[in-house]
């Protein structure tokens, strides 16, 4: 079995029975979103198969260390990159990952970026499905979330050049926080 092929397994099995919070879609679907997106930016294969790993270490059973041991060291690297540390409380939770982001290898803030800009397209959609009261599934307020990704958007840009990913997060991040 090719690698990426069983990448897609292997968090398709991890994330069995997740649904996303805010369109009750099979959670699987983000992640192999986020690598067909990498993929479809001539990102490597190590990066791609990140892409489909990087919500397995902080949203199910499996660590970092069993991402290292089926995928190899630079896999589980840029996964650890953009995972957070779920025993924080939100806002030092997100801290920490804005700043994790900021050191994280090019690969890494292609990840994040990628995950973010899935994120946020998803929302902007149920935005204009549902209006404002989609910002009523997050645990913090609009103002949050806006703080949040555009500290993210900034961090994934730190000492890298703008880029299709990076100009595609900065578009959907000022559609979803338009004027506010």
């Amino acid at each position: 079995m090719k690698r990426v092929d069983y990448a897609i397994l292997f968090a398709t099995k991890a994330h069995d029975g997740q649904r996303r919070k805010t369109d009750n879609v099979s959670m699987i679907f983000h992640p192999f979103t986020v690598a067909m997106i990498l993929k479809d930016n001539n990102m490597d294969e190590d990066t791609v198969i990140a892409g489909v790993l990087h919500d397995v270490v902080e949203d199910t059973k499996y660590s970092l260390d069993d991402i290292r041991n089926e995928f190899g060291d630079r896999v589980a690297n840029i996964v650890d990159e953009v995972s957070e540390n779920k025993s924080l409380e939100w806002k030092p939770r997100k801290e920490e990952a804005i700043e994790k982001v900021r050191k994280a290898s090019f690969e890494g803030k292609m990840v994040e970026c990628v995950d973010k800009i899935n994120n946020l397209e998803t929302l902007y959609e149920l935005i204009q499905e549902k209006g404002d009261s989609v910002w009523n599934s997050f645990n913090r307020p609009y103002k949050l979330q806006k703080w949040y990704y555009t500290e993210m958007y900034n961090a994934v840009l730190e000492n890298i050049k703008e880029n299709n990913l990076t100009n595609r997060y900065k578009e959907i991040l000022e559609k979803v926080f338009k004027n506010n």
